[in-house]
C-alpha cells in the first residue's frame, strides 16, 4: 500500500479504555478527533508533548507513512498509574 493510497482506506482510532473506536474515511478527520479526545484529557506536560510529536497538528504525513508501512500506529499514555494505548489503524490490517 502506497502513501497516497492510504487516504483511501478507512482509518479507525481508539483511546483504550476512554473513547470507542471511531472509524472516519480520510485521516486527517480521525486525526483531529483523536487530538480532540487526548487535548481533552488531564495529561502532564511531557505526555501532552510526546502525543503531539507522534499524533498531533503537522504528524498526518508521519502517521500516513507508518500506516502504509505498519498498518496501525500506538502510543501509550498513562493517567492516575493506569496506561491506555492510543491507537490509529486501518480497517485492511490483516490480523
Amino acid at each position: 500500500m502506497t502513501p497516497s493510497a492510504l487516504l483511501q482506506e478507512p482509518v479507525t482510532v481508539q483511546i483504550e479504555g476512554i473513547t470507542p473506536p471511531a472509524t472516519f474515511t480520510r485521516l486527517s478527520s480521525a486525526l483531529d478527533a483523536l487530538w480532540k479526545s487526548l487535548r481533552a484529557l488531564p495529561l502532564g506536560f511531557d505526555q501532552y508533548h510526546a502525543a503531539r510529536h507522534v499524533l498531533g497538528p503537522g504528524e498526518e504525513h508521519q502517521v500516513e507513512q507508518a500506516l502504509a508501512q505498519d498498518g496501525e500506529v500506538t502510543h501509550r499514555i498513562t493517567m492516575s498509574g493506569r496506561s491506555h494505548v492510543v491507537s490509529v489503524r486501518t480497517t485492511a490490517v490483516d490480523r
